[in-house]
């Protein structure tokens, strides 16, 4: 029996919701749309670059089309609030195996940018990750075996390797339902990984009682790698909260830091929420409430984090702390 998490959960003081929230929804994609979320975001060649995931089908009858109708679409912004969506999608995976590619991630190493993605296939789901210069020709780099998904690359070598996060489907092993844990990789050319250790598991987060996993790619601070999870608590006694019968889930946002030399190594956690499901596009009129997703995170000069996140698997939003604050509540006891 899973225990539901005990009081209300509630977002850090440190984090700010922006106004112009949701920054991108499907009313201002340029082609069929029903919604719009879970976006990678990082800055490349002088612009902030958006790739997010396009679910079609009808929000006013509240219904989708099959799976295979999810692609992922681009947008651009000069200040990383306010966005154009291009005029059509930029990647799609489609064949008698591959049903549909979605939620991407990016990172940028090396004057290139690489996005990982998740694959559903008629035998499981896998964990892809390509890698574009213009965000029109995509070069898939490597597929992982079922299952795995939400799949993150830290932005630089670290020890001669590239390293991720990842979020592997352990079911026989864990009880044989959700208890999903983050594990990290490494690699010496992105595509054979291996060198795959726990980093942090669901019980070690007191939020989540169901899963957790990677969120967006991790930041460098000087006091370490500053990381999101996303953490997932269950209640059965949750009736309807979206478009299905019911919704028993809720999605919420951690925050913890790794060793910058080591990052196998978690140096702080914080152990509340960063983001919890408060406002009205996160708990309600979503696909599914009480979502939140981070997808991208960005460290401006200033000193201030933007942190890009899916609300209510239906829109993208964004929220903002100081670099220093989101580093303390990880170091603090």
């Amino acid at each position: 029996m899973v225990l539901p998490v005990s009081g209300i959960l509630k977002s850090s003081q440190v984090i700010h919701r922006h106004p112009a929230n949701p920054i991108l929804d499907a009313d201002r994609v340029p082609y069929p749309t029903a919604l719009v979320f879970n976006a990678g975001v990082t800055k490349f060649n002088g612009q902030y670059v958006m790739v997010f995931r396009n679910d079609y089908g009808s929000s006013s009858e509240q219904t989708l089309e099959p799976h295979s109708t999810t692609d992922l679409g681009i947008a651009y912004s000069r200040d990383g609030i306010h966005w154009e969506a291009g005029p059509k999608p930029c990647f799609k995976m489609n064949d008698g195996e591959i049903i549909r590619a979605y939620d991407p991630r990016l990172t940028v190493m090396d004057g290139r940018c690489y996005m990982c993605f998740a694959v559903d296939t008629q035998h499981g789901i896998r964990g892809g990750i390509a890698v574009t210069d213009d965000f029109e020709n995509f070069e898939v780099l490597s597929l992982s075996t079922p299952d795995l998904r939400n799949m993150v690359l830290f932005p630089e070598k670290i020890g001669g390797k590239y390293v991720r996060l990842e979020r592997p489907f352990t079911v026989y092993s864990r009880g044989g339902a959700d208890r999903f844990d983050t594990w990290i990789s490494d690699s010496p050319d992105l595509k054979y990984w291996g060198n795959s250790d726990l980093l942090l598991a669901v019980e070690h987060v007191p939020f989540a009682n169901d899963k957790i996993g990677p969120a967006a790619p991790p930041i460098k601070t000087e006091k370490g790698w500053l990381t999101t999870f996303h953490a997932v608590d269950i209640d059965p006694t949750r009736g309807k909260n979206g478009w299905e019968p019911t919704w028993k889930k809720r999605y919420t946002a951690g925050l913890m830091l790794l060793d910058l030399h080591n990052p196998k190594k978690v140096i702080g956690m914080y152990q509340e929420p960063l983001l919890a499901p408060e406002a009205s596009y996160e708990i309600d009129g979503g696909f599914r409430n009480n979502v939140i997703f981070p997808g991208g995170m960005i460290l401006e000069p200033s000193g201030e984090v933007k942190i890009y996140y899916g609300a209510a698997d239906a829109v993208v939003c964004l929220a903002t702390a100081h670099v220093d604050d989101l580093v303390q509540l990880c170091l603090k006891a």
